[in-house]
């Protein structure tokens, strides 16, 4: 080889030495980022010249990123459902405080009990009715608060919606400038970060595929295969609920015109925050409003007055329980959506209206023809004894309510307490699951596409070692050349 050559392979060992330490700078600059991949330049022997940087490529693992993406979307769907079920809970606290709809129809039964022992009490009368009075409002809470979660499912569904637009626009701005710079043969990488990065956060809002495009860029589809990204971003729509009826569903969502949530949804995703949220509103919610309207449906049967005259005629009426819908029974066989919202202790036996605590012993809250102790009798105990053989009677309830549907009304109420427990403890357990799934994946992906400082160093010291190197080559060059010289002198 020529001192030329040499000079010249010297030469272009430290250009590409400067390019690597650049590039060694960029990964030592974003060290301890989870979103920067390790950037290596890739060298290149060029015949006459040396070496040269040819490109810069990062470092990257298909199958572990995809995982991260599908557990970030499962973690997140089960995050929006364990919140929900823990704000839920509130109507059950803790069963000993006698604050939860089964711990109050309990109560109800043992001051039945009590009040039959004395008939003649008007202070277990007044006891009875009390205890009535909290578990309709009990009921009536429990209610308002699903309602208030279902509603609040609603508006952060719309929320989701809107930041996944968003994410799809920034997600176009970033693949074009990798499209652009791939067909340039320019560098990306940094570019490519940033793109995954939105992938992740898009696959928190909903459940992912991706598909590499040739120009560099890609294309997004729901884990369904609905299209959420392909050149340009594909409108997500969803339109909030405005009167979220109880135990009814709410609005769907449309990813380009195509619905992906609901019952309807024959490419519906099952993954992501939106469709955590989505079960919160329109399964969890509707199920838990179910079992509580039942539960009121249950009651106000078996508190119901009947015809007591000789020869009947006159419908069953509502007796210590009434409702908005009238002074009739609601409907068996189906369920009466929020009629736990609307139940109430009769006016007629409320001394905080006017009533009088007796009515339940004696009847008569509908009339004359509902009085059973048409006698007026003190010790009376026929009326209060068939009240407390209703109440540990079995019924018949509502299959939609997904428990139990013969028990009585103190086996529903504890059914439905215990299908909301389970319900949180398995996504409890789900959550945590998902969560270090999701922690192993990300660090396993880090560990391999991550910066490594020590890595990095040692490189640096390697290319310290070369750049002292060529710089002898040179320094050498230089002086066989200054002695030729001064031989042809």
């Amino acid at each position: 080889m020529s001192l030329s050559a040499s000079l010249n392979t010297a030469v272009s060992s430290l250009a590409t030495l400067a390019d690597q330490t650049s590039v060694l700078s960029r990964n030592v600059a974003r060290a301890g980022d989870p979103t920067a991949s390790r950037k290596v330049a890739q060298i290149i022997t060029v015949p006459g010249y040396g070496v040269r940087m040819a490109a810069v490529t990062r470092v990257v693992n298909e199958a572990l990123f995809t995982s991260v993406l599908n557990n970030s979307s499962s973690a997140a769907g089960q995050r929006a459902l364990v919140e929900a079920l823990d704000k839920l809970e509130a109507t059950i606290n803790d069963t000993e405080l006698d604050f939860s709809p089964a711990a109050l129809v309990q109560k109800l039964n043992n001051a039945l009990q009590q009040y039959s022992s004395s008939p003649e009490s008007d202070a277990f009368a007044q006891s009875a009715v009390a205890a009535a009075r909290d578990l309709a409002n009990a009921l009536n809470s429990a209610t308002t608060l699903v309602q208030d979660v279902r509603s609040k499912a609603d508006a952060e569904i719309s929320s989701a919606v809107s930041s996944l637009n968003t994410l799809l626009s920034r997600f176009e701005a970033v693949n074009k400038q990798i499209v652009k710079g791939t067909v340039n043969g320019g560098d990306v990488t940094d570019y490519q970060d940033q793109r995954d990065a939105l992938l992740l956060e898009i696959s928190q809002e909903i459940g992912i595929r991706t598909i590499a495009r040739p120009d560099g860029g890609m294309n997004i589809y729901t884990e369904s295969g609905v299209t959420l990204f392909d050149v340009v971003p594909r409108q997500i729509s969803f339109q909030p609920t405005p009167m979220l009826s109880p135990g009814v569903a709410g609005n769907v969502v449309y990813a380009d015109g195509v619905p992906i949530t609901g019952s309807a949804a024959t490419m519906g995703v099952s993954s992501g925050r939106i469709t955590g949220l989505v079960q919160v509103r329109d399964d969890v919610g509707v199920t838990y409003q179910n079992q509580l309207d039942e539960l009121a449906r249950g009651l106000i049967v078996a508190f119901s007055e009947s015809d007591q005259s000789a020869t009947p005629t006159l419908a069953d009426a509502a007796g210590l329980f009434s409702w908005n819908g009238g002074p009739g029974l609601p409907p068996s066989g189906s369920i009466t959506s929020g009629l736990a919202g609307t139940i109430r202790l009769n006016a007629a036996v409320d001394p905080d209206q006017g009533g009088d605590v007796k009515r339940l012993r004696d009847g008569g809250m509908n009339g004359a023809a509902y009085v059973y102790n048409s006698d007026g009798v003190a010790g009376f105990t026929g009326r209060l004894d068939s009240l407390v053989d209703q109440m540990r009677a079995s019924q018949t309830y509502s299959s939609d309510s997904k428990i139990a549907t013969v028990a009585t009304l103190v086996g529903f109420a504890s059914n439905s307490a215990a299908w909301l427990e389970e319900a949180r403890r398995s996504s409890n357990n789900e959550f945590e699951y998902r969560e270090t799934v999701l922690g192993r994946a990300s660090e396993s992906l880090n560990k391999i596409t991550g910066v490594n400082l020590d890595e990095e160093m040692a490189l640096m010291l390697e290319l310290e070692r070369s750049f002292q190197a060529s710089s002898k080559v040179i320094t050498t060059i230089d002086s066989m050349l200054a002695s030729l010289l001064a031989a042809v002198r």
